[in-house]
């Protein structure tokens, strides 16, 4: 029979058909699909963030793991909907009006579901009205907004003003993307930047767990 340790590093080496398959084995054999989430799946997407973080690896490693994480949970989110489980924490992403480029927010978002958050990812080209809206009726801790272009700086700067605005005092938001620096953050009022997908999960948990 395979463990959950055997589970965690088929992701981290981002082997799809072996995630899928010990995930069944594991399942099979009564192993509870929260368990397989948190100790299984979670750890492995932890050992390909750190890896980033150290330029280990690159982003396409991360989203061949990524990938391979997303395939398990496929089998595992309706087990875990019919038994009433669900993540702690619920995050919005999106990529800000007046962009389109998604694979940053792609990639953060794979991440985020790696780590265990319910992920509501609204697309491209994003209203600051719309971020606000999902905000609110997915009662979300986090909201994160992406952008590549400098020329949508401002939306990110209108989206945050938005939603800070609306009171949502248990909502943080987390903005990340090439233009984006930690000084922009501080200037825009955002909770928080993130450089990288590995570190926006450092940060994701972090805000979160302020604004428990």
């Amino acid at each position: 029979m395979p463990q959950l340790t055997d589970l965690t590093a088929a992701v981290a080496a981002g082997k799809r058909i072996d995630t899928v398959r010990i995930t069944q084995e594991l399942l099979a054999a009564g192993t509870g699909p929260q368990d397989i989430v948190e100790r299984g799946l979670v750890p492995g997407m932890a050992i390909v963030g750190e890896q980033f973080k150290r330029n280990e690896i690159f982003v396409p490693e991360m989203l061949v793991a990524a990938r391979a994480m997303k395939e398990a949970l496929k089998l595992l989110e309706p087990l875990l909907a019919s038994a009433g489980i669900r993540p702690k924490y619920t995050a919005i992403i999106g990529t800000v009006q007046g962009d389109l480029h998604d694979i940053g927010k792609n990639l953060i978002s794979m991440m985020w579901r790696g780590a265990n958050f319910a992920v509501i990812d609204l697309g491209t080209n994003v209203s600051p009205e719309r971020y606000l809206a999902a905000a609110k009726e997915h009662n979300a801790n986090l909201v994160g907004l992406s952008a590549l272009l400098t020329t949508t700086m401002p939306a990110m700067k209108d989206t945050v003003r938005i939603i800070k605005a609306a009171g949502l005092t248990g909502t943080k938001i987390m903005i990340g993307g090439a233009p984006i620096t930690q000084a922009f953050a501080d200037e825009i009022g955002a909770d928080g930047y993130a450089a990288d997908a590995g570190t926006a999960v450092d940060i994701a948990k972090k805000l979160v767990g302020q604004a428990a």
